[in-house]
């Protein structure tokens, strides 16, 4: 549906590196957050009724994506991309699976700027 607007890169690097970031989201990001945000939030479980694999990995994910963005503003190339809108999603609303984003100062940098580019409240 994005295709031909300005969220697809035109740089086939850049496009690429957007295609791999929505992969990404889809195996290793979405079913770790998304899920343990699901189960704390929305089903009410306990925290130590989560499986703490999908905890650890929601971290490992929220490290990667930190990393991804050291001295950056977006994910891929110079301007915001279908990666960062798909990518927002769930990342905004972790602390409601409890993901502390205190140390991830480039996640939580790059929340807003998605937030303000897209005029998310």
């Amino acid at each position: 549906m994005a295709e031909g607007t300005a969220l697809i890169p035109i740089d086939p690097f850049d496009r690429a590196k957007m295609f791999e970031w929505l992969f990404w989201e889809q195996y290793s990001h979405e079913p770790c957050i998304a899920v343990v945000r699901f189960q704390r939030a929305i089903a009410g479980r306990a925290a130590g009724e989560i499986d703490p694999r999908l905890i650890e990995k929601g971290y490992a994910a929220l490290a990667r994506m930190e990393a991804g963005l050291a001295g950056r503003d977006w994910l891929v190339g110079e301007a915001v991309s279908l990666a960062d809108l798909a990518l927002v999603a769930y990342t905004r609303v972790a602390h409601e699976g409890d993901f502390d984003l205190t140390a991830y100062p480039n996640v939580r940098t790059w929340v807003g700027k998605v937030e303000a580019a897209f005029g998310i409240a």
